[in-house]
C-alpha cells in the first residue's frame, strides 16, 4: 500500500465512518427508523465515493482535468460517480439529522454537482473527441 493511496482512499473512508457514526450515534434528531435508513444511504453513499475514488487513481482532481479517461469499475456505468454519491452521502446525513431546512441544501448541492459534470465534460470531450462522446453515450450522468 502506497502513501498515495492511503491519502486517496483509507483517509477519507475513516473521515466518512467516524461522521457517520457520530451523526447517527450522538447527533441531533429523533431515533426512529429514517435514522436507520440515513445511515443505510449515509453508507452506500461512502463506499460509492471510496470506490470512485480508488477507480480514478492518480487521475483525480479538483479541477477538470484531462489526464486519462477513465472507464472501468464503476466509470462503466457513472461518469460522475464521486457527484452522485456525494449527494447520496449528504442525503443520508440530512435525514439522520432530520432537519427540514437541510433539505433546501440538498438543491444547491445537486445544481453544484450538475455544473462540476458539465465543467468535466467540457474538458474530456475536448481531450478525448469522440471516446468520449461514446462513452457519454453509453453511461448515466
Amino acid at each position: 500500500m502506497d502513501r498515495g493511496s492511503i491519502v486517496r482512499v483509507w483517509l477519507p473512508l475513516l473521515a466518512g465512518f467516524w461522521c457517520l457514526e457520530y451523526i447517527f450515534g450522538s447527533g441531533p434528531g429523533p431515533r426512529d427508523w429514517f435514522r436507520w435508513i440515513g445511515l443505510g444511504l449515509g453508507l452506500a453513499g461512502l463506499a460509492g465515493l471510496i470506490v470512485a475514488r480508488y477507480t480514478l487513481g492518480r487521475s483525480f482532481s479538483i479541477s477538470p482535468q484531462a489526464r486519462e479517461l477513465v472507464t472501468r469499475g464503476i466509470y462503466s456505468r457513472i461518469r460522475n460517480p464521486i457527484y452522485v454519491s456525494g449527494v447520496i452521502f449528504a442525503a443520508g446525513i440530512f435525514l439522520m439529522v432530520r432537519n427540514p431546512a437541510l433539505w433546501f441544501v440538498l438543491l444547491p448541492i445537486i445544481i453544484l454537482q450538475v455544473v462540476r459534470a458539465r465543467r468535466e465534460a467540457r474538458v474530456l470531450e475536448a481531450a478525448f473527441g469522440d471516446a468520449y462522446r461514446e462513452y457519454r453515450r453509453r453511461t448515466w450522468f
